[in-house]
């Protein structure tokens, strides 16, 4: 009987640990897709995304917690724009947001040389290490994914800067003049809206073309025909 139970615990063990493999594989496959551009590094779920331009041989990155001892190198991704055209590629690392911390200092090394992050503006100097390093802090990284809480939603998008990004929906009557996106960084767009319980339909406006939330992997077909982003608020 002993036996049979040990055999029984190790199979949930094993399923269990799959669910989890296959969870993140999803949450993963998610993040790159929500890749754009190069910008400043950002929470995406668990995790730090940092992203650079691809103009050199080699691009890497250093962590404080390993002693700067391990260069990471970058992977390189396909950037497609809204309507699913490469727009180029785009260098990319992700790391799982370390436990119990509240940020991280880390360098980058372009070619053999050792940098600062050049997309990433928050720096000191460390007295370990004698040089500048880059910084992320997670209390004061904005939201990186549309998600809503308690009452009211906060919509992300991520764009060029400068653009003027308008959101429209069911809960606008898909008017796409009335609710204008506060750009908080550059490229990082958002608008808090409070809504109550119900199923809305949304997509953003640049211009007079509809763009989906790629935030948001939900997207359903309206009655009138077009795709749109969906959220529901229980």
């Amino acid at each position: 009987m002993k036996r049979l139970i040990l055999f029984v615990v190790l199979i949930a063990i094993t399923v269990c640990c799959l669910y989890a493999q296959e969870d993140n594989k999803y949450t993963l496959d998610n993040i790159r897709t929500g890749i754009k551009s190069a910008g400043e590094p950002y929470i995406a779920d668990k995790y730090i995304v940092f992203t650079a331009e691809d103009n050199h041989r080699f691009t890497g990155i250093a962590f404080d917690f390993e002693d700067y001892r391990t260069i990471h190198a970058y992977e390189k991704l396909i950037a497609y724009d809204y309507d699913n055209n490469p727009r180029g590629t785009v260098l990319f690392y992700i790391l799982p947001v370390p436990k119990n911390s509240t940020g991280i200092s880390y360098r980058m090394i372009f070619d053999g040389l050792w940098t600062t992050d050049p997309l990433n503006p928050v720096k000191t100097f460390s007295f370990e290490s004698g040089t500048y390093v880059s910084q992320v802090r997670y209390s004061n990284m904005t939201a990186t994914v549309t998600e809503k809480k308690n009452d009211k939603v906060t919509f992300i998008h991520n764009s060029d800067p400068g653009k003027i990004v308008r959101l429209s929906g069911t809960f606008s009557n898909w008017d796409s003049f009335i609710y204008y996106m506060n750009e908080t960084s550059p490229g990082h767009y958002e608008i808090e809206l409070p809504l109550p319980s119900g199923t809305y339909y949304y997509c953003y406006y640049e211009g007079l073309s509809p763009i989906l939330d790629d935030t948001n992997p939900a997207k359903v077909y309206t009655p009138e025909g077009r795709i749109a982003s969906v959220i529901t608020i229980n």
